[in-house]
């Protein structure tokens, strides 16, 4: 059984990949300079999303407006753990007050959700992927240190999309990139409401 909520991801010593989709006009100049550039704007919130399938599922394989062009982020480990540590859930965690809560909420720069999961056929799964809002510091971190490399990964998109729409689920899975449950402590767990030691360092 998968755990309820687990951060899972491709990840190395140095980094974790997450994905994003955006428009060219904002995907080349990133490319381009190895780091998100203007017209890409600090001031809003971004999300990055560990799970390949869910971003298929959010720009649904690389064919949305606005969203065709898929990038795999390389972040580093230290922050990836910034961004954990700094962050607040979409909702009231146990026990807390909706006030309290709220009061987190405005203070944080790094917003935590957990959504269900999706499948190669982008249908609902009973566990839930991790997505990671940065706003303010958050952002600025992400895009003046944080980020190790870009790479362009809408041709793979478009590949597995493609197998899906043959009915050929199996080659599809077998293009996904090999993710596999991203180490926790306790603390941590806790803290951005993963299940319980669902995965020790």
């Amino acid at each position: 059984m998968i755990p309820s909520r687990q951060i899972r991801a491709v990840f190395d010593d140095a980094a974790v990949t997450v994905y994003q989709a955006y428009s060219p006009e904002i995907a080349e100049p990133a490319l381009a300079a190895q780091t998100f550039v203007p017209p890409f704007k600090r001031e809003r919130m971004t999300w990055i999303k560990p799970s390949f399938l869910w971003m298929m599922y959010r720009c649904g394989w690389a064919a949305k407006p606005g969203q065709t062009r898929v990038l795999a982020i390389r972040v580093s480990r230290e922050g990836f753990a910034w961004a954990l540590a700094n962050s607040c859930g979409s909702s009231p965690a146990a026990g807390e007050t909706e006030a309290a809560w709220k009061a987190r909420l405005a203070a944080s720069p790094v917003r935590v959700q957990w959504d269900p999961e999706r499948d190669v056929r982008l249908a609902r799964l009973e566990h839930r992927s991790i997505q990671i809002g940065l706003s303010g510091e958050a952002v600025d971190r992400y895009a003046g240190q944080w980020i190790k490399g870009i790479e362009d990964v809408t041709a793979l998109a478009k590949d597995v999309g493609a197998e899906v729409a043959a009915g050929r689920f199996e080659e599809a899975r077998a293009l996904l990139p090999p993710e596999r449950p991203f180490p926790l402590d306790p603390a941590t767990a806790d803290f951005i409401g993963a299940t319980p030691h669902a995965v020790r360092p």
